[in-house]
């Protein structure tokens, strides 16, 4: 197989086009069709769809490309790392990470790495779907109890558990009356909480009062008396701490985990095994309190 025209239909396949690829990488449009056109030939199979306005990767296209676009970039990244005589990171990182962990910790995390690694460009994409990474182009993503997935590796690298917390002025109820409640997002229908306290396990009835799209919303809006309301550990300790809010009890559920994910390959980036270790020197211990502290300092 052709090397080269294999590379050209990563390219091309990646980019969603002879044109867009011709654009991003400087290389002829017509050279770009003619590499793609040859190993199509030397396979014996279409690999692309071509339409009049638009391009579309065949089955066996897909097929190639996803067991193909690893390998071809580590043996890109290993001749970067021979040129420049080390294992220095460089070039582009890509990571997509959740709404919630970004806002708490991801500009500051992306900052210190940015100056650690000043040849690495690193890029950040905030979303709480799934994303597909070879198809978008991800090398790592960050993931709040993900899936299991065959293609993906990683680890846990931080904890927490959602806590059920109210202004200290906010009377609990007792067992036949219903709580004041912020809920995240629009379609939460929870009518009760089921927590666990020091004295075993308990449920409070809870009523809506508010209903707000982020768990900092919702915190605000807890601070101010409002209801009651189930938010991450670590977002609340210091308030907890101080005695302006109060704990009803730990959420009865597993707790959450954030993982960092990559591709399953033997040969792992030199940019992304430095995030990781990022990660891990900035939360060692992966504890809520310890996620907590670093919001705070």
């Amino acid at each position: 197989m052709d090397l080269l025209a294999l590379t050209d239909f990563n390219l091309v396949a990646r980019h969603g086009g002879f044109g867009r690829a011709s654009r991003a990488t400087g290389r002829p449009k017509a050279t770009l069709s003619r590499r793609v056109a040859e190993l199509e030939s030397s396979l014996g199979l279409r690999l692309l769809e071509r339409g009049a306005s638009s391009l579309k990767l065949t089955e066996e296209g897909r097929a190639l490309y996803e067991r193909t676009w690893a390998l071809l970039a580590e043996v890109e990244e290993t001749a970067a790392i021979i040129a420049s005589g080390g294992e220095k990171p460089q070039g582009r990182l890509r990571i997509s990470a959740p709404l919630l962990f970004s806002q708490a910790a991801m500009g500051k995390l992306a900052a210190g790495f940015a100056v650690k690694y000043p040849e690495v460009r690193l890029e950040v994409t905030t979303e709480d779907r799934p994303v597909d990474m070879v198809n978008e182009g991800y090398d790592l993503v960050i993931r709040v109890n993900p899936d299991p997935d065959e293609n993906l590796v990683g680890r846990i690298f931080l904890r927490d558990r959602l806590v059920v917390v109210a202004h200290r002025d906010l009377m609990r109820p007792n067992d036949s009356s219903t709580v004041p409640a912020v809920l995240r997002g629009m379609g939460d229908r929870t009518t009760a909480w089921n927590v666990i306290t020091s004295t075993g396990k308990a449920s409070i009835a809870i009523e809506t009062v508010l209903r707000l799209s982020s768990h900092f919303m919702v915190r605000d809006a807890v601070r101010q008396g409002v209801g009651a309301a189930r938010l991450p550990l670590s977002l609340v300790t210091h308030d907890l701490a101080a005695g302006t809010l109060v704990s009803w009890g730990d959420i009865d559920g597993p707790d959450t985990a954030l993982w960092a994910l990559y591709p399953s390959r033997r040969l792992l980036s030199a940019r992304v095994s430095a995030f990781l270790g990022y990660l891990r020197d900035a939360f060692p211990m992966g504890t809520p309190d310890e996620l907590a502290a670093y919001i705070a300092s």
